[in-house]
């Protein structure tokens, strides 16, 4: 065994001979990640490799897990300590026997860029190949962007740096990433290939970058090299990935990791670092350790319509069994022909194998019968968003549901204890509020209600891992975390309309800052009537500043795309145009309530829009609804279009610093009016 850490530090590499094979396991649970310990680990395992006369080969594998998950991204915040990959990589390619690369598991980021600095690689069935640095605002900085182009040619090596999307083995089998898929006995098979290389080394670094179809490439360039908001890590990786056509390897490598090192200190890099972490840490409940689920195999989803539909295929994907409910026939079998039609979708576009579509569609099972219901461990009420509806719901579940089995409700606004209370189980109660469409949006909701038990949590929890979905624990309270915030946001845009900003300057202002969508054009495509209903139901309080525009826009029948027209015109082919019908009504509007228009800036537009979203933010840690900072950003990034490179509300709040932040929340004080409630920013400082 190998020291490769100071003294009376575990070792995380050892190696094992096999004849004249060096056996190099990399074994630093629990996914290897590639930190200094690695890095210095196979620095001196190639030495020693090199030095022994004996051996003729290396094989470097991963013990455990997998091959190597990426590079320790804790190291990135401070200056990296040597060795670092380029130099571990090099000592390979320069240790005159030839390594090959056994993967299993993932081989991600610095971990591929270690197996491509190797001679020869092979891959389990099912291992997870890719470099997925651009979602981290950073270009691969150990090769990546030089030799994986000189290996499988420009245009393919473009997609997967760009684009940063993991491919499985077979794949990059066929990509020629890899020389060959192993389906069992990994290890063997890399030191028969080892020793029948003979000594000779087949470096990539020496090959030249096959370029393949001129147009083809120039398109591929051209889409990649469209500039942008928060594009800059996409737009140096293709410029990286051409230096492997133009400069020698040794010139592109230098210029590569120079690049990674300036990209590196870049705020959307430390921005999107942050959230990667945020997402983790929000999947961590220290309060539930050791709190067993609930065993789920079959879930009940009530209510076929657009929410319980994508609800459903999102469980069916995971390899669960669904029964499907309804009241009415037409609706129930309206909901199984959307569900096909996703599924046969799916298949055309080659996204899914047929037998995969007909498995999961073969577990589905519709049904007028709630009855059916007995035999769920966790129904999920996905009916119309009124209190009395959805009590009127739980109360059947409650009469029909086994003993033990839990009691979701996807609702986005309503007191989750007063559905709660339509039940003699108020323990097995818990929110489960998916974001539509729920088949594809990746953030789940999990609302702790007043009584809900830690194992009915646990299950919620378990469910939403199951499902691959970014899932955040609230508790019960208006809007709960996502939609109490989007709603301040889009609250306040509503008050800057009236005050004279114009309909489009708006939702412009926030797309230049980085949001996909405008929060106008957003309201359009999600419909005005929800949050019309919601008001109704609350109610106007007394004093408090009131904008009628979302409501005379519902009156007058327009409630967004799927009427034609909200606070947008829509064409039949579904562009979007300004409405002169509108701009008449804010006008009256504005008269009404004795406002005198007067313009904005872009700048004085966002800065408004978002100190509203990091106001309600505070409001939201101080009722410890959120339990954490990072959480909120999890919420506003995955669930609402936040721009996931500048790492959500509070990490901007963080950002301006106390002194420039109390003084935007002072002026949105100012701004608001009458009935706001300013939070206490000093909570967004908060260390998660």
């Amino acid at each position: 065994m190998l020291s490769t850490q100071g003294a009376g530090e575990a070792s995380v590499i050892r190696i094992e001979r096999e004849d004249d094979v060096a056996v190099i396991l990399i074994d630093h649970p629990p996914v290897n990640i590639g930190g200094l310990a690695v890095r210095r680990g196979v620095l001196e395992a190639i030495a020693a490799l090199r030095a022994d006369p004996t051996l003729r080969a290396g094989v470097l594998i991963g013990a455990g897990s997998c091959f190597v998950s990426g590079s320790d991204l804790r190291e990135f915040d401070a200056p990296l300590q040597d060795p670092q990959w380029p130099e571990v990589i090099a000592a390979i390619e320069d240790a005159g026997k030839p390594i090959v690369a056994a993967l299993h598991g993932v081989a991600f980021g610095g971990g591929l860029e270690l197996a491509l600095g190797c001679d020869a690689r092979i891959a389990a069935s099912g291992t997870r190949l890719g470099l997925p640095e651009v979602t981290l605002g950073l270009i691969p900085g150990a090769g990546g962007t030089q030799r994986l182009p000189r290996l499988i040619g420009v245009e393919p090596a473009l997609r997967l740096v760009c684009e940063g999307q993991a491919i499985d083995a077979s794949k990059a089998a066929a990509l020629g990433l890899i020389d060959e898929e192993v389906p069992q006995a990994l290890r063997a098979a890399a030191v028969r290939l080892a020793r029948s290389m003979k000594g000779r080394k087949k470096r990539l670094r020496d090959l030249e970058a096959p370029v393949g179809d001129a147009d083809g490439l120039r398109q591929t360039l051209e889409r990649y090299l469209r500039p942008g908001p928060g594009r800059g890590a996409v737009l140096a990786a293709a410029q990286a990935v051409q230096w492997a056509t133009q400069l020698p390897a040794a010139q592109g490598l230098e210029r590569e990791r120079a690049l990674f090192q300036e990209l590196r200190r870049t705020p959307e890099a430390e921005a999107l670092r942050y959230l990667f972490f945020a997402e983790r840490s929000s999947a961590r409940h220290e309060e539930l350790r050791g709190v067993r689920p609930r065993d789920l195999r079959r879930i009940g989803v009530v209510g076929a319509g657009t929410m319980g539909r994508g609800i459903a295929i999102a469980v069916l994907d995971a390899g669960l069994e669904v029964v499907l409910v309804e009241r009415d026939k037409a609706a129930l079998e309206a909901g199984v022909a959307a569900v096909a039609q996703w599924y046969q979708g799916r298949v055309q576009a080659g996204k899914l194998h047929p037998d995969q579509a007909s498995r999961r569609q073969g577990a589905l099972r519709p049904s007028l019968d709630w009855a059916e219901l007995a035999s769920v461990d966790l129904a999920i009420e996905a009916s119309f968003e009124d209190l009395e509806v959805k009590r009127e719901v739980f109360a059947r579940l409650d009469a029909v549901l086994r003993p033990g089995a839990v009691l979701a409700s996807n609702t986005s606004y309503l007191d989750l204890d007063a559905l709660a209370a339509a039940t003699a189980r108020e323990q097995d109660v818990i929110g489960l509020h998916f974001f539509s469409p729920a088949q594809v949006m990746r953030l789940l909701e999990v609302v702790r209600g007043r009584r809900s038990s830690p194992e009915a949590l646990a299950t919620g929890l378990a469910l939403g891992a199951s499902l691959g979905k970014r899932t955040v624990l609230a508790r019960n309270a208006f809007g709960f975390i996502g939609n109490r915030i989007h709603a301040a946001y889009r609250r306040q845009c509503e008050y800057m309309l009236e005050e004279g900003a114009g309909l489009r300057q708006i939702d412009q202002a926030l797309e230049s800052f980085g949001f996909a969508m405008g929060p106008f054009a957003v309201a359009d495509l999600s419909g005005l009537d929800i949050a019309w209903r919601m008001r109704q139901a609350r109610g106007r309080k007394p004093g408090v500043r009131y904008v009628e525009i979302p409501d005379l826009l519902c009156e007058a029948g327009r409630l967004g795309r799927k009427t034609g027209a909200g606070y947008y015109r829509y064409e039949p082919s579904g562009a979007r145009r300004e409405d002169p019908e509108v701009e008449s009504l804010v006008a009256a509007a504005r008269r009404r309530a004795g406002v005198r228009p007067r313009d904005f800036r872009a700048e004085e537009i966002q800065e408004r829009a978002l100190a509203a979203m990091v106001n309600e933010a505070a409001l939201v840690l101080e009722e410890q609804v959120a339990r954490r900072g990072s959480d909120i950003d999890v919420v506003l990034v995955n669930g609402f279009g936040f721009p996931r490179w500048r790492g959500g509300p509070v990490l901007h709040a963080r950002g301006l610093g106390p002194q420039d932040l109390h003084a935007r929340l002072d002026e949105l004080a100012r701004c608001s009016g009458p009935g706001f409630m300013r939070g206490d920013p000093s909570r967004l400082f908060d260390e998660d």
